[in-house]
């Protein structure tokens, strides 16, 4: 059982046993719609924030905000932090998950504002898309159309794997003025590259969704509900900024 969502790791619900006490006397098992409830709540605190953040961004004359990068990479640090915190610590997930969705609220609202200042109407087309993307793949999954088998699983956590190691090569290579060539700009290769990458975030939801019911059948301890709905948080912010990144690419051409 794998995923290349990174906090669905193969060992992350191994000796979780059934109706396992956890801390603060929350006890029982984990269960889908304790999962959905709890995912619900993360989009909730993400959306309060982000809202925040995006009104922090515009001056008085509509112009971005310079003081708005206190918020994004605030935000990203933060939420970096607290999402390595959660996968190491997963017992922590109950309080750490909240606090998760609270920084990356910071941080979308702030690069959102970003983006919708330079291509007016792109966040909410991004929203759009990431939330239809969501809700198709769920469907696809719960029809059947979609099933999460060995050969299917390997071939996602590959491109997956193979999709963080251009982008830390872009990082790194980055501090030494250097960019790695066509894949980042707004020609075909670029934009070919963007809906590649979209994909499979896209195809890492099936793995989410596969990876949850079955810890649910095993019967994970109930703060496990936190961390699914954690690891799902995940897939969905990378899916929205890939959609972010592919609609400027269209848009700039």
């Amino acid at each position: 059982m794998r995923s290349g969502n990174p906090a669905f790791q193969e060992s992350t619900f191994l000796d979780l046993g059934s109706g396992q006490v956890v801390s603060g006397g929350d006890a029982g098992a984990m269960t889908i719609n304790g999962t959905v409830n709890r995912t619900g709540l993360l989009l909730l605190l993400v959306v309060l924030t982000g809202a925040f953040s995006w009104n922090q961004a515009f001056g008085p004359d509509g112009a971005v905000n310079p003081s708005i990068g206190l918020y994004l990479w605030g935000g990203l640090i933060a939420g970096f932090a607290l999402a390595l915190a959660t996968i190491f610590k997963k017992t922590w997930a109950p309080v750490t998950a909240p606090l998760y969705a609270i920084a990356q609220g910071f941080f979308l609202g702030a690069i959102s504002a970003i983006y919708d200042a330079r291509f007016n109407g792109i966040v909410m087309q991004a929203v759009l898309l990431t939330f239809g993307t969501l809700f198709a793949m769920l469907f696809a999954y719960r029809a059947g159309l979609v099933k999460a088998t060995e050969n299917f699983k390997l071939g996602v956590i590959a491109a997956t794997g193979g999709i963080a190691l251009v982008y830390l090569a872009t990082i790194v290579l980055g501090f030494f003025n250097v960019q790695i060539p066509l894949i980042h700009e707004s020609g075909l290769v670029g934009i070919g590259f963007s809906l590649f990458v979209v994909v499979i975030a896209a195809l890492n939801l099936v793995l989410d969704f596969d990876f949850i019911e079955t810890a649910s059948e095993r019967g994970a301890p109930k703060y496990m509900e936190w961390y699914g709905a954690f690891g799902l948080m995940v897939t969905l912010v990378w899916l929205y900024l890939e959609f972010l990144r592919l609609l400027s690419k269209l848009q700039s051409r």
